[in-house]
């Protein structure tokens, strides 16, 4: 028969213990949490970045209310636990709820430690410890513009970058001369400030706050030297009391926090406590990894095993503000009877520091450049003796010689029990176990089964380099970790995410904005913002030709000699007597020395001079041609068979179909060139299955086919779905089109795009969902251009092609 078990606080530390304990006996208990809050178990230290606008609530969620149920756990979300009954073994709800244990897990966490000022019981004065905080200042920077945190520490500056990021002017007010002063020394606390300046982050430092000042709320901050603030939000993150009032209102032994041992048993032999709510010899914690440390322990002696122990833990910080790079562990300051080893290159802002006595490491601070500090907080935590690489080891891991040539190498050297996501207290042997158990090739696979990674990916390197080593050439890195170019550390996908959230809408607001090192940025950087910008806001923002290559910028392939080649698009390769003769006479006219006839069912003219192709595309135009694309990080060709109309195998009007897709899909700026194909039969003559879309006629209706490329690493499409409509086709076609436009990176075909974002989430947002589907579509058909308008009406006359108005194209 199960025993019962009941779990007071669904926070973090408690529910990594019955995770933990899942594992180990699934059957052995009924589980009941009680949870305060009406939400899931989410991840409370990414509150900051929710904040900061860069994930979202259902984003930071380690436990939705599905997988309660899924575990048949009974969670009483939105009631608190108000009684602990040790004689009857109850825990008594707000809600008047009794539910009997036979063990007790409390893991009720802490609370904002709120200074006594006089004024701090008023409107606009919170902490910053949960959702409804994050809500309050969110909702505060949508009505108000001023906001001071008290407290330069951790959380202070996350909360204060969070209300920055919402738009708020915001100061940060901090007792000591420098920030983070239990995690930083003087020189990196410095970096930091200027950095944070930079972004327009304000600081008053060596101020004593003295009194709130209000009227109906929050009015300013008076300070004890006499100056004054004005503000309208006030944020104190000074630090966390553990939470064990209930504890102690039954009869458990407290000090600072529920006093507990090293099996996490409090002293009643039935309750355990875990997280920052208890006292483990004499120290409380407030960061996660200690959390799931006594998390696994106390599960370990919950299943009956009991084999583990807790004997504490050294703990590492990093800070969770985007662009900043941040580490520090254990003792950074030293004393006489310490060595200091420091590295310091103010001009790229880099910083590394470690504490040394007799050859082992105490402790490190890295800024600027933080990849070692994984491999440095092992090393202390081991006493390991740096005698041998002691020369070497503040240019890192990958300077010790033969056993070590990059991150791979370096990630592949730890032990298995070093601590890679600190997030989720998730260790290298755990990572490994599972890539080789349950085969996993992807960054995302390694998240949704470890959850390394998911959190802030700060570890992102850290594990995509253990899935290199692992699974060999079965792994392709993936871009995600890479920045955009040498002029930024941030990735495509923070740019992206940026450009819209932040509804930056020149090349100039997104160069300030992500602290651009270059103020012009680059040919690479250049050419990708003009195309993110353009996809994300095609009515707003103006092309910039000069961020584009050349082939787009002449509106002609460039060939070896110098000379271009001009395609005019035919649609599905259709083509009349009069297009052919209009051909025929550009060709003479302008002395083309050669054509062919393309694979894409076009006309290709080659050998055309520089100085001739503006003449030569207004004859084009002015007979009724547009371009073929074949230059552009567009779409293409819609190859075509003859279908039913022609052909005794067919089923299907494949060229009709494909003049309508052509229609449809023309003039869209695409991260990369974009084919398509549709044949007429399951022959598949047009080859729709090697094209970035493909289209299958059968007698039922049309096969749809994604993510395929010809070239040199061919690549067969995955099946999409099958559909029964020419209708559907099209509104399949450009709800597709569309997700790529918006979510790849810039020069990334559909291929590579397809197999990193994975099928599931193409078919998720294509086929699934409807809504989104029909989103997607509209949104796509923004960037139609009509085949009889003439995009080519306004080419300068002349000789400077540099001087053409590109081809209006929406983004």
């Amino acid at each position: 028969m199960k025993e019962n078990l009941v779990l007071i606080g669904n926070g973090m530390a408690g529910m990594r213990t019955i995770e933990e304990l899942l594992k180990l006996a699934p059957e052995k208990y009924n589980i009941t949490v009680f949870g305060e809050e009406p939400y899931g178990n989410y991840n409370r230290i990414m509150l900051s970045p929710v904040l900061a606008n860069e994930k979202t609530i259902d984003e930071i969620m380690l436990n939705d209310e599905q997988w309660y149920k899924d575990n048949g756990i009974g969670l009483l979300k939105g009631i608190e636990a108000t009684e602990i009954d040790r004689v009857n073994r109850d825990v008594v709800g707000s809600d008047g709820t009794r539910v009997p244990y036979d063990r007790l897990i409390i893991a009720t966490g802490s609370t904002s430690f709120m200074l006594p000022l006089p004024g701090a019981d008023k409107y606009g004065v919170i902490g910053f410890r949960d959702i409804v905080d994050v809500d309050t200042m969110v909702e505060a920077s949508q009505q108000f513009k001023k906001a001071v945190v008290i407290g330069g520490g951790l959380l202070g500056l996350e909360a204060a970058n969070g209300l920055m990021k919402q738009g708020m002017d915001v100061t940060v007010v901090h007792l000591m001369d420098s920030l983070m002063e239990r995690q930083l020394d003087k020189p990196a606390a410095a970096m930091l400030k200027k950095s944070l300046e930079e972004r327009g982050m304000n600081f008053l430092l060596e101020h004593v706050t003295d009194e709130i000042l209000d009227e109906e709320r929050v009015t300013g901050l008076r300070f004890k030297n006499g100056e004054e603030i004005d503000t309208d939000l006030v944020v104190m993150a000074v630090g966390i009391k553990p939470n064990f009032t209930l504890a102690q209102e039954s009869g458990l032994h407290c000090e600072r926090g529920i006093v507990v041992n090293d099996t996490m048993q409090t002293f009643d032999p039935n309750i355990y406590a875990v997280g920052e709510c208890v006292q483990h010899r004499g120290t409380t914690y407030g960061l996660v990894a200690p959390l799931f440390e006594q998390a696994k322990v106390a599960a370990n002696h919950l299943a009956e095993y009991g084999i583990g122990r807790y004997e504490g833990t050294v703990t590492s910080t990093k800070l969770k503000v985007t662009g900043i790079d941040l580490f520090s562990a254990g003792d950074f300051t030293g004393d006489e009877t310490t060595d200091e080893l420091v590295f310091q290159d103010k001009a790229t802002g880099t910083y590394k520091k470690l504490i040394v006595k007799d050859n082992r490491i105490l402790g490190s601070v890295l800024y600027g450049d933080t990849v070692d500090g994984t491999w440095y907080f092992q090393l202390m935590k081991e006493g390991t003796d740096i005698s041998a690489f002691r020369n070497t080891i503040l240019f890192g891991q990958a300077h010790l010689g033969d056993s070590g040539h990059g991150e791979e190498t370096r990630v592949a050297a730890m032990p298995d029990d070093a601590e890679i996501c600190g997030c989720n207290g998730v260790c290298k042997g755990n990572i490994v176990k599972a890539i080789t158990d349950d085969k996993l090739f992807t960054l995302d696979d390694v998240r949704s089964h470890t959850k390394a990674s998911a959190s802030c990916g700060s570890c992102t390197g850290l594990v995509e380099s253990l899935l290199a080593h692992t699974v060999g050439g079965d792994y392709e890195e993936a871009p995600s970790k890479k920045p955009m170019c040498g002029c930024t550390s941030h990735t495509h996908e923070e740019v992206r995410k940026g450009i819209f959230e932040q509804e930056l809408k020149t090349m100039d607001a997104v160069r300030s904005y992500f602290g651009w090192t270059t103020p012009d940025g680059c040919p690479a950087c250049r050419n990708a913002l003009n195309y993110y910008l353009l996809s994300s806001w095609p009515i707003d923002y103006q092309d910039d030709p000069q961020s584009r290559f050349i082939n787009e910028r002449a509106h002609g392939n460039i060939q070896k000699d110098g000379t271009y080649s001009v395609v005019p698009r035919m649609f599905g390769g259709l083509c009349t007597p009069s297009d052919l003769r209009t051909i025929a006479d550009v060709a003479d006219k302008y002395e083309v020395p050669e054509m062919k006839v393309t694979g894409g069912q076009r006309i290709d003219m080659f050998g055309v001079k520089k100085e001739n192709l503006p003449d030569m595309w207004k004859d084009l135009t002015d007979a009724g041609f547009v371009s073929g694309h074949a230059y552009g990080k567009a779409m293409r060709t819609v190859k075509t068979c003859v279908g039913d109309t022609w052909c005794r195998f067919g089923t299907q009007n494949s060229t009709g179909l494909g003049v309508k897709l052509e229609e449809l899909t023309w003039g869209s700026w695409m991260p990369h060139k974009f084919k398509l194909a549709v044949s007429g039969c399951p022959r598949n003559c047009a080859e729709a299955t090697i094209k970035d879309f493909g289209v299958v006629c059968v007698d039922s209706g049309y096969e749809l086919h994604i993510g395929g490329n010809g070239g040199i690493k061919v690549r067969v499409t995955d099946l999409l779905c099958k559909v029964e409509t020419e209708e559907e086709v099209l509104e399949y076609c450009g709800a597709f089109c569309q997700l790529y436009r918006e979510d790849a990176h810039y020069l990334e075909r559909t291929a590579p795009w397809v197999e990193r974002v994975g099928l599931a989430k193409v078919k998720e947002a294509v086929v699934d969902d409807a809504e989104q589907r029909k989103a997607l579509y509209e949104r796509f058909k923004i960037s139609q251009v009509e085949p009889q308008k003439d995009p080519w009406k306004n080419v300068a006359d002349g000789n400077n092609t540099e001087e053409f108005t590109p081809i209006k194209l929406a983004g």
